[in-house]
């Protein structure tokens, strides 16, 4: 049932288990990541996949369970990155990352 939650979601949802090899992409994240509709990164590593300084980051957020969030340009498009442990049994059993798509000039509100 959750799977089928996030699966059609407009924005790219991926998880990674503590030994940072990917476990779930919804629809979005394979559209965004995956190069070749043959291939799949199910079962691939995240180190294989980002540089040193995201592997450290990834490294870092998996030990700690901290949270990173930020903000890239990336093909014309303004993107929210967002990653934070998911748990099992209270322990630190992987990653998720979450990237939509945002306006370039967003309204803000203090409440």
């Amino acid at each position: 049932m959750t799977e089928q939650i996030f699966k059609s979601l407009p924005f790219a949802v991926t998880a990674c288990d503590q030994d940072g090899i990917i476990i779930y992409m919804n629809e979005k994240s394979i559209a965004t990541f995956v190069k070749n509709e043959s291939e799949s990164l199910i079962g691939k590593s995240l180190f294989e996949c980002h540089g040193e300084k995201s592997a450290e980051k990834i490294r870092e957020l998996l030990k700690t369970g901290s949270t990173n969030a930020y903000t890239i340009e990336k093909n014309g498009q303004k993107k929210m990155i967002y990653q934070c442990p998911w748990y099992k049994s209270g322990a630190i059993a992987g990653l998720v990352e979450i990237s939509i798509v945002i306006p370039f000039e967003m309204e803000h509100f203090i409440r």
